[in-house]
């Protein structure tokens, strides 16, 4: 676990591309340069405090899964190494070490591409009152956390502020297109499956994960984050258990404790006692050990 951090930066060379709830993006011209934070957002609403090492982990697995998938589908990773760096911006700079990638300019699609391996969360909620997900019907009498038949394929809207809302069915056609939108679900089911096999054969099943595309001459490609603990559910392969929620290795424990706090999900929120904070950055730093091996 990294003791130190960093929850903003400020590269005063570059301009600031955007600044999201986890990534600051600096604009280099041709080139953009995502630094990831120790920021954690919960109920969307960027928490008060960092987590340790968080931002180091969420790179580090991000470019982890863009190499072992990169000949599935293209992504938008160019660099994490410090010597492709504008010249001395790492050492004006060593806050970013090991938190940076330097990604190709895509244009984004105005969509989330949520996959589901097993009955969670708003899925859950969604099954227990309509015994299907966003078209998806699905057998009588499941529980939650039950593996589904076969992964299914539930995109959401990208919201710029507050929640992404699910699409029913026929509307990411109509917002990108019945070509894109089948390749879409074609690539990220793919891709999942790939995950879930890599993951589960080292201790994480993947419950679902959130994927996001662009277009970069004229292809659909990979972009932001791809399976890290921020954009997926992780849990322990042997502790897996049905008919309850599950323990993991990503923010759920911030979700569980913030519940349970008593807080209106209004700002401001409530500052994280030290051991949840701790905590979490355990569960990040161990799903990182254990994907990649390293850290």
């Amino acid at each position: 676990m990294d003791g130190e951090i960093v929850t903003e930066t400020n590269l005063e060379e570059y301009p600031l591309f955007r600044r999201g709830k986890v990534r600051d993006v600096y604009d280099l011209s041709d080139r953009l340069l995502i630094v990831a934070t120790d920021r954690i957002s919960a109920f969307d609403c960027v928490l008060n405090q960092g987590i340790p090492g968080k931002g180091k982990v969420l790179n580090a697995m991000a470019a982890f899964w863009f190499r072992l998938t990169g000949e599935l589908a293209e992504n938008h990773m160019i660099s994490t190494d410090a010597s492709d760096l504008p010249d001395g911006l790492a050492v004006r700079h060593p806050e970013i070490a090991d938190r940076f990638m330097l990604v190709k300019k895509v244009e984004p699609l105005p969509v989330e591409c949520v996959v589901r391996g097993y009955l969670a969360g708003s899925a859950w909620k969604m099954y227990r009152s309509a015994g299907a997900v966003q078209g998806h019907a699905l057998p009588e009498g499941l529980r939650e956390s039950d593996r589904l038949p076969s992964p299914i394929f539930t995109p959401t809207t990208k919201a710029e502020t507050g929640h992404d809302e699910p699409m029913e069915p026929g509307v990411l056609e109509k917002t990108v297109g019945e070509d894109t939108a089948s390749a879409l679900a074609r690539k990220s089911l793919d891709l999942y499956e790939m995950a879930f096999d890599y993951a589960k054969a080292r201790g994480i099943l993947i419950a679902d994960t959130k994927l996001e595309w662009g277009v970069f001459n004229g292809e659909l490609i990979l972009i932001d984050e791809a399976f890290t603990p921020d954009s997926s559910r992780f849990w322990p392969a042997d502790g897996w258990a049905p008919g309850q929620s599950q323990p993991s290795f990503d923010k759920q424990f911030v979700r569980d404790w913030l519940e349970s706090s008593g807080w209106d999900k209004t700002p401001p929120p409530p500052d994280l006692p030290d051991e949840v904070v701790q905590k979490t950055a355990e569960k990040y730093a161990e799903a990182r050990k254990r994907i990649t091996g390293t850290g």
